[in-house]
């Protein structure tokens, strides 16, 4: 099991009371408020949901379980329980791929991507490397560490 399904799987298994779950970017910022209305709306959901910036993985580099499936941006990304309960954790893929297409893995192959609603993020409440508007401009790239 590889340290990135390790790390989501000891997070969900510590918060067994969590029903709703976040992973954010450390250079990305999002609007409380948003965060909040998301959490009202999907709290109790009869199905697993999944929001995030959607993409398809193209590359056909490795043949394996990463190939194909639907995985968040990065930069945000929320799920509930329902979600994380039918993650399959135990997916075998080759080379190196960040923890994204890992999760969207784990999610087609064990929700399977006609159970999960899959939600667009409304990227005008999220901030990610670089924000500039109102006056303002914030860097959030400022420490190059990736």
């Amino acid at each position: 099991m590889s340290t990135i399904v390790k790390c989501f799987a000891r997070a969900i298994k510590r918060f067994e009371d969590k029903e709703i779950f976040i992973k954010l970017d450390d250079d990305a910022l999002v609007d409380i408020d948003y965060v909040i209305g998301l959490i009202k709306k999907y709290q109790g959901y009869h199905k697993p949901i999944y929001i995030s910036d959607h993409e398809r993985t193209k590359t056909r580099k490795f043949p394996d379980a990463l190939n194909n499936v639907m995985y968040g941006n990065g930069k945000f990304y929320m799920f509930n329980r329902k979600l994380a309960q039918c993650l399959k954790t135990d997916i075998q893929y080759r080379g190196s791929r960040n923890e994204d297409s890992v999760f969207g893995a784990m999610v087609t192959h064990g929700c399977g991507e006609a159970n999960v609603e899959y939600v667009q993020e409304d990227d005008r409440w999220i901030w990610h490397k670089e924000y500039t508007s109102k006056n303002k401009h914030i860097d959030l790239e400022f420490i190059k560490n990736h």
